[in-house]
């Protein structure tokens, strides 16, 4: 018997095993903790689900749109209208590839990754011991702390394309098509007639010593909680580093660090991170990065741009 669009994409997720949540809060979902529910959650497993989950999304005639686990969003008090498919904690598998590859799932964590990588003594991720957020976000905005970027390591890609018109289908890409530059992929700037999302990457790294390794990580994660306000929600650096400078020098010179709107406040521990205080709304948050854009604008002549996005309907 046929039923309501939602009726049909949730007898769909039922059919083909997809998890899903209805009415579920993008707050438990971002490490903003900010963010109302979204109509439906979906959680995807299997990477070869994918391209058929996107056509039943798509079909339903619901705004959607995909995230990962989080670490980078902004969402909206008022929550998601549609479909929010998450390519998260449950699509994350990890596995060695061959001696020196190793393949996982895009919803796999940056901290995981590398650490798998050091316990079977391969060495090049140390540097993303302590990014938060998951593998196929870090691709996407090429992410980076240390002196290194995920670019550096990444071998391919497999990715779901969907174009405007037919059926989403994976395809495997190599890294070197994706245009990587500082905190940019080809990723955030897709041709409208047909974009594509991350699904599973491989990276090549080479042989080393798992205790040199762990040691190495356990150092980067310790200049991490000395230095940032892991005690608050956030979404890690608030604002690109702009071409001469540093966003968080440019707003400490500016008198900025405490500055607050409600409970968005710019770290005084940090100032390039904004942070949660405890019930801070997306309206707080985007007025405070609106009057930091102003006063440093005005103040030093450097223009700020947001690193984290705001969650935002698919547009195909």
């Amino acid at each position: 018997m046929p039923g309501t669009p939602m009726e049909n994409l949730i007898r769909y997720c039922k059919e083909t095993g997809c998890p899903f949540l209805e009415q579920e809060p993008l707050s438990q979902h971002t490490s903003f903790r900010i963010g109302g529910p979204a109509a439906l959650f979906l959680q995807p497993t299997e990477t070869s689900c994918i391209p058929g989950l996107i056509e039943a999304v798509r079909a339903s005639g619901f705004p959607w749109t995909v995230m990962g686990n989080g670490s980078n969003i902004l969402a909206r008090d008022e929550g998601f209208p549609g479909v929010v498919i998450q390519i998260g904690s449950k699509f994350s598998s990890i596995a060695l590839e061959g001696e020196n590859s190793v393949r996982c799932q895009a919803g796999a964590s940056l901290a995981a990754l590398s650490r798998f990588a050091a316990e079977h003594s391969l060495t090049g991720l140390e540097f993303a011991c302590g990014i938060p957020g998951a593998v196929g976000g870090a691709v996407f905005m090429n992410a980076g702390a240390y002196g290194g970027e995920i670019s550096q390591r990444l071998v391919s890609v497999v990715q779901t394309v969907i174009p405007k018109e037919g059926k989403p289908f994976l395809e495997t890409v190599p890294a070197q098509s994706l245009e990587f530059s500082y905190r940019y992929s080809r990723y955030q700037n897709q041709n409208p007639q047909s974009v594509a999302v991350i699904a599973e990457t491989v990276f090549c790294l080479e042989k080393g010593d798992r205790e040199v390794s762990l040691a190495r990580m356990e150092e980067l994660l310790k200049l991490r909680r000395e230095k940032q306000p892991l005690e608050f929600p956030s979404a890690g650096s608030a604002f690109k580093r702009p071409a001469g400078s540093y966003a968080s020098l440019l707003i400490d010179q500016c008198g900025l660090k405490g500055m607050r709107v409600g409970d968005a406040q710019i770290s005084e521990k940090h100032a390039g991170f904004i942070v949660n205080l405890g019930n801070a709304s997306c309206g707080e948050v985007l007025e405070l990065v609106s009057q930091i854009q102003k006063i440093v604008w005005e103040k030093t002549g450097f223009r700020l741009e947001p690193e984290f996005r705001l969650l935002a309907p698919a547009a195909i």
